[in-house]
């Protein structure tokens, strides 16, 4: 059942942060533009190294960059230089933070009808001497300090508490991130990152008009769902393997771009996805 729907998923996060209208005082707009490119860059490298045709898939980029950069503050030397390769982070360590701290804020505040909440949490080991400069990071680039946790001795008890933050930041959405087992008495820093999103359509689907109609599997085969449908006029464009549609949301501040791959191209289409094609689309 992955046909079709990939790309929508991906952009969602994607798009939303693709221009840049307002900025922080401490960050240029040329920091932040700097920034945005190789978060764009960075997630379509990351969905071409996870797509595969088992399964259907579904991730933020925005969520994964934010958080590897949290644990970039405290790299050094070759894991740092790896780091901002894989990341494509090209801005100086001071300049990044600083960056996507006031990127996070101008998302935040992009429109009042959007129901967005971002946040980031650490739990460290009580009593592990981590680095002064690497918590005031924590604290001034992500307003994520250090929470202490006992690892060692009640790893069940810091689990839950994991669970119970990631439960409450994605208002319900995730119940149990943190599987049994998964917090050791060799745990030593635990980081997590949320992302909730939820919005309403400009122009609304009539649900009356709701029809089960087929949906093509790439294998030939079809399943019977849901359909929405309405006629009316939104930002469209096509190229030779793809047409393209966006669907804004309510205050215009965000919207969602649905990639549709043409019948029988879907493999070249996805083959060849990348940040360069987004940006002609």
């Amino acid at each position: 059942t992955k046909r079709y729907v990939l790309a929508g998923a991906l952009l969602i996060i994607l798009l939303g942060f693709a221009s840049i209208v307002g900025t922080a005082p401490a960050v240029n707009e040329a920091s932040l533009k700097e920034l945005v490119a190789g978060n764009n860059a960075f997630a379509f490298d990351l969905y071409q190294a996870l797509r595969t045709n088992e399964c259907n898939l579904f991730f933020s980029p925005y969520s994964i960059s934010l958080a590897l950069a949290i644990t970039y503050a405290g790299a050094r030397d070759n894991t740092a230089i790896e780091m901002a390769e894989t990341l494509h982070f090209t801005l100086q360590q001071d300049r990044l933070h600083l960056a996507l701290n006031a990127l996070g804020e101008e998302l935040l505040g992009r429109d009042e009808n959007i129901n967005l909440t971002i946040a980031n949490a650490l739990w460290g080991q009580a009593g592990y001497p981590f680095l002064p400069d690497f918590l005031a990071v924590l604290d001034i680039g992500y307003d994520a300090g250090l929470r202490r946790a006992d690892f060692i001795f009640a790893p069940e008890g810091a689990r839950r508490d994991i669970n119970a933050w990631v439960n409450d930041a994605t208002e319900g959405k995730i119940k149990d991130l943190m599987g049994p087992g998964t917090i050791t008495p060799d745990t030593r820093l635990v980081l997590a990152n949320a992302i909730y999103f939820k919005g309403t359509w400009k122009v609304q689907f009539d649900a009356k008009k709701t029809e089960f109609a087929p949906f093509y599997r790439l294998d030939g085969s079809q399943v019977k769902v849901s359909m929405m449908r309405m006629k009316e006029h939104f930002p469209y464009t096509e190229g030779m393997n793809f047409q393209a549609i966006e669907l804004p949301y309510t205050g215009d501040a965000l919207s969602m771009v649905i990639l549709l791959p043409r019948e029988g191209m879907f493999e070249d289409f996805e083959a060849n996805l990348s940040v360069e094609q987004l940006n002609a689309i």
